[in-house]
């Protein structure tokens, strides 16, 4: 089976160069706006807004616009065409799903915007990259733990995927090991920030995080 889909858009530079994915989810959207800042001043390039967070596609452009060129953000928790649909109108960088529908792929392909559809088994993983997933994501990630990985690159050696849900930041070395495209952090990346959290102790566990994930990609 080869490696490549003819329409795959492959990940970011952004995302190559620097494999963490921020996922926040939030009380309001305007509650973005500090911990994006955090997030891009200490490294992360790459962050995603979930579709749970009331506001989210509305406040899209103005946070895109506030954070300029550096940072490339996506939305996610996308679960139908139409959530898809309004994210990219909104200006979405990527999208990203819990669940494998193959319509969504397809729109994300038809935009040349890179696409990560979530599942768990072999089955769901092997059908959303033979639609051309950027990446897959394995959700929920802790559930299975990075030994997940190794195996599924035993059958699918080109597959490319991101874990998400639950993986902590000592667990990122393993998953790189385990052939991780890139790690999928929520909590224990963003902590209480978007609660109203200590903005500095997030610069700090963004610092560090960025160094494990270097160090685990060197």
């Amino acid at each position: 089976m080869t490696s490549q889909y003819p329409q795959r858009i492959e990940p970011s530079e952004r995302l190559q160069r620097t494999p963490i994915i921020a996922v926040l989810r939030a009380k309001a959207a305007r509650d973005y706006d500090a911990v994006v800042d955090v997030l891009g001043q200490n490294g992360v390039c790459c962050v995603e807004l979930t579709l749970s967070t009331p506001g989210t596609i509305d406040h899209l452009p103005a946070l895109i616009q506030h954070a300029g060129d550096e940072l490339e953000i996506g939305v996610g928790t996308i679960t139908t065409v139409a959530d898809a649909q309004a994210a990219i109108d909104a200006g979405a960088k990527y999208l990203v799903t819990p669940v494998i529908n193959l319509d969504i792929i397809a729109l994300a392909l038809k935009h040349r915007l890179p696409v990560f559809p979530g599942g768990l088994t072999p089955t769901e993983l092997h059908s959303a990259w033979q639609a051309g997933a950027t990446a897959v994501k394995v959700f929920p990630a802790q559930t299975v733990g990075a030994k997940y990985g190794s195996h599924l690159r035993g059958p699918f050696p080109y597959l490319k995927f991101v874990p998400s849900g639950g993986v902590g930041l000592d667990d990122i070395p393993a998953w790189f090991q385990a052939g991780a495209t890139a790690v999928s952090l929520g909590g224990p990346l963003i902590g209480d920030a978007l609660r109203g959290g200590s903005l500095d102790e997030l610069a700090e566990r963004t610092k560090r995080t960025v160094e494990i994930v270097r160090k685990a990609t060197r």
